[in-house]
């Protein structure tokens, strides 16, 4: 008499849906991380109840002892629209302004002027207002 089973069982798993989660966490992890690029530079932003982020296209600082940066790279006050010029012409119209809360706006206004003359749109980074 034979009494072995007739349906074996298979012991291997299938690996293959697993690996496919894994790949399309991996992409989301990073198209999503590319699109907050945070200023290496010392700069104590405002805040704002409608803080969003915008995908950086050329970046400019002013530091609290009124620095000026593009893209991380320091600039003269009196070379600062060459300066714009050239980084609008290399990438899209869209100048983020990151200006330290104590920095009198005048020098925020003087940037967002040349940026303006230059025609690109302007945004003023801020960060998350938190709940009081």
């Amino acid at each position: 008499m034979d009494l072995r089973a007739r349906n074996k069982i298979e012991t291997s798993f299938n690996f293959s849906s697993i690996a496919d989660i894994i790949f399309l966490l991996l992409i989301f992890f990073m198209l999503t991380s590319s699109f907050v690029t945070p200023s290496g530079l010392p700069v104590n932003l405002p805040s704002s109840r409608a803080s969003t982020i915008v995908l950086q296209r050329v970046n400019v600082t002013i530091t609290p002892d009124l620095q000026y940066f593009v893209n991380e790279r320091a600039v003269p006050v009196d070379q600062l629209e060459s300066a714009l010029r050239a980084a609008l012409s290399e990438q899209e119209g869209v100048v983020v302004l990151n200006v330290d809360k104590s920095v009198p706006v005048e020098y925020l206004v003087r940037v967002a002027g040349i940026a303006t003359l230059l025609e690109a749109k302007v945004s003023i980074a801020t960060k998350p207002e938190t709940a009081r």
